[in-house]
């Protein structure tokens, strides 16, 4: 049968509550709960008995004995082998791409053919039946089927409390034996290092928040060109929701679609924070409960689909680089870098928080760049890392030179020494990266011990760290992780390896530095308060309840707050060289009458920074969205343009 044909025959089948052959008169189930008896019905006269267990797809299930009729009203072996449930366990596997099996079949088999002790049936355990659920539905949702009737978890499972059969355990058991029996260096965690789709991935991320619910959850940021969800999983002891003093940070990979390890990495990484959080390791719960995380394995999915295709052997330099639209999105972002060096002379122009120029989005924008800006500026971003491919090094803004006609030319930003450690403390924990093997890949960097002023490398305009730094508080370092941009899959677990340490260590380097929060007198916390470090002309902004974050090297530093219609408050500090956390220091402002000042109409930056896509070009109502729309309260407006068959306007919309 064509498999499209038998998705949709047994969607039906599942979706109807279809199986095999029943009592007549009574539900699936019901004779066994008592509703109905087939004594009653004269149709199964004689006591049920304990069978032997001979069914083909179930006969590794750690128990010999089964009895008929089984939960679902089966009769005989016949009887559940001709079911639907039957056929659907024996092609859910291909169906489901791999996810969730054996699981499900274990599961499966269990209400198909439950164990029997003294001729009478002990029913799979509830517990065991919603914890797969929890895990699996993603998958299902996946391909648009429905979770099947048959692993009803209120219905054909039962509590402990009843005795019941954990169909699982067995597996659990080996796969535990199978972490014992790993060499120390191994990790606990058990990850499959394979590529996956565009699909896989999301199941993968979704089913790893839906283990760590606790700790974790996923958000979509926007949609690429074809419409493939760009999905963030984050990890944070209290997911969804900015904590004070909790620095953010994110990872971003497969920003070129060709270029597919970084994707790997962050997907294995989300996994194996989840289980190792688990598993009781005291550092990733360390990292997990003082970092909210961020991890965005794919912001080019379309990309990834092209140059996948073609695989490995036959994936060049270019198939796949851009996203859908041809467009290069480490181009793709504001050229604020060029803003900057026009106006770097003036003492009194700010190089933080320079707005977006209007004549930017008269050009083509990406939604993978829209998507990923507005992303940006939602949450008070610390430091970033941009997973990339083709050679081995660690690169740091500037990444546009500061004379155009120049492609080499070191560029520093302000805050040259803190980018330069943070780029060492991953190439240092690389494996390879900073050695001074001159045969290696990205042996023309040994000289620097695997780092490099992005300029300084090669020179171009709109890239993505030079807007996290100019536009926002984040500092991003772009990392690229080897000279093939698409290796192997047998390549795939020697480079979780090498670079798992690297990823950690980037995670804790945002505790470096100092921390705080800025309040009035009453102890209210101050948004939008500039904090300026003495020597270093990049300024930080505090978030919504007055905290801020900022990356700073051992040494001496003179900190100054300012606010409008408050006082200015200096202070000095001292960061020890052996400091291993932020420090914590606090400022209080007073109230002050708000002076006028013509700075703020020479440079009115400030007030500016908030004006994103001015006119309202790029934010687009999906028919999703506006079906969501629909399903709430409709204002008065709504009947006339349903009617009419015009689209209401954007303004209105943003009130619904």
């Amino acid at each position: 049968m064509h498999s499209g044909l038998l998705l949709l025959f047994l969607l039906s089948l599942t979706e109807r509550g279809c199986s095999a052959p029943q009592l007549q008169g009574c539900e699936p189930g019901d004779e066994l709960s008592g509703r109905c008896s087939s004594s009653s019905l004269n149709v199964y006269e004689e006591k049920p008995k304990c069978t032997q267990l001979h069914l083909g797809y179930c006969n590794d299930l750690g128990y010999s004995s089964t009895i008929f009729p089984n939960i679902l009203g089966h009769r005989s072996r016949m009887d559940a082998e001709s079911g639907a449930e039957y056929l659907l366990l024996s092609v859910i596997h291909g169906l489901l791409n791999g996810e969730c099996t054996p699981e499900i079949r274990l599961v499966g088999c269990s209400v198909l053919a439950s164990p029997c002790r003294n001729d009478k049936m002990i029913k799979p355990c509830r517990s065991t039946c919603e914890a797969l659920r929890k895990d699996c539905i993603h998958a299902f949702e996946a391909i648009e089927m429905a979770w099947p009737y048959f692993l009803d978890c209120d219905r054909f499972f039962a509590g402990a409390e009843e005795g019941c059969y954990d169909p699982l355990a067995a597996m659990r058991a080996r796969q535990e034996l199978t972490r014992s029996n790993l060499p120390p260096e191994e990790p606990s965690t058990i990850i499959q290092f394979t590529y996956t789709t565009n699909a896989q991935m999301y199941n993968i991320l979704k089913k790893t928040a839906a283990k760590c619910s606790h700790i974790s959850q996923v958000y979509s940021i926007g949609r690429s060109t074809e419409g493939k969800d760009l999905l963030v999983i984050e990890f944070s002891n209290n997911p969804g929701q900015h904590e004070l003093l909790e620095p953010e940070v994110k990872m971003l990979g497969n920003m070129h679609g060709n270029e597919v390890l970084g994707r790997q990495l962050l997907i294995y990484l989300a996994q194996y924070l989840c289980s190792e959080y688990i598993l009781g390791n005291q550092r990733i719960q360390t990292i997990i409960n003082t970092t909210r995380i961020h991890l965005l394995a794919s912001m080019n999915p379309d990309g990834y689909e092209l140059a996948a295709a073609e695989g490995h052997l036959m994936n060049g330099w270019i198939s796949g680089r851009a996203n859908a639209q041809n467009l290069d999105l480490n181009r793709n972002f504001p050229d604020l870098t060029s803003i900057f060096y026009r106006n770097r002379r003036s003492r009194f122009y700010r190089i933080d928080h320079i707005p977006i120029p209007d004549s930017y989005w008269f050009g083509k924008v990406a939604p993978e760049t829209y998507a990923v800006m507005k992303w940006i500026r939602s949450l008070p971003f610390v430091q970033s890392a941009s997973l990339h491919g083709g050679d081995l090094v660690v690169s740091y803004p500037f990444d546009f030179s500061r004379h155009p006609q120049e492609e080499r030319m070191f560029s520093p930003t302000p805050d040259e020494q803190i980018f330069k450690q943070l780029a060492r403390t991953y190439a240092d924990a690389h494996a390879t990266m900073a050695n001074n093997d001159t045969e290696r890949c990205g042996a023309s960097f040994y000289r620097t011990r695997g780092i490099i002023n992005g300029a300084q490398w090669y020179s171009f305009a709109g890239g993505m760290s030079d807007f996290n730094y100019l536009h926002t508080n984040c500092l991003e370092i772009t990392v690229e992780l080897g000279c093939d941009k698409f290796p192997s899959e047998v390549e795939l677990y020697p480079e979780w390896k090498r670079n798992k340490e690297s990823l950690l260590s980037f995670l804790e380097s945002v505790h470096r530095g100092i921390k705080g929060v800025v309040k009035d007198l009453d102890g209210n916390g101050i948004k939008g308060a500039t904090l300026s470090v003495r020597g270093i002309r990049k300024d930080v902004t505090t978030a919504e309840d007055g905290d801020y974050w900022r990356l700073l090297n051992p040494g001496t530093h003179i900190l100054t707050v300012t606010a409008k219609g408050y006082s200015r408050v200096s202070k000095r500090v001292h960061i020890p060289h052996n400091m291993n956390h932020a420090g914590r220091v606090d400022f209080v402002l007073e109230k002050v009458p708000v002076e006028p000042d013509i700075h703020d109409h020479l440079f009115p930056t400030v007030d500016s920074w908030d004006r994103f896509d001015p006119y309202n070009q790029f934010e687009r109502y999906s028919n999703a969205e506006l079906q969501e729309v629909e399903q709430e309260e409709k204002p008065w407006w709504w009947n006339y343009f349903s009617q009419s068959g015009a689209s209401p306007p954007h303004w209105l919309l943003r009130n619904v």
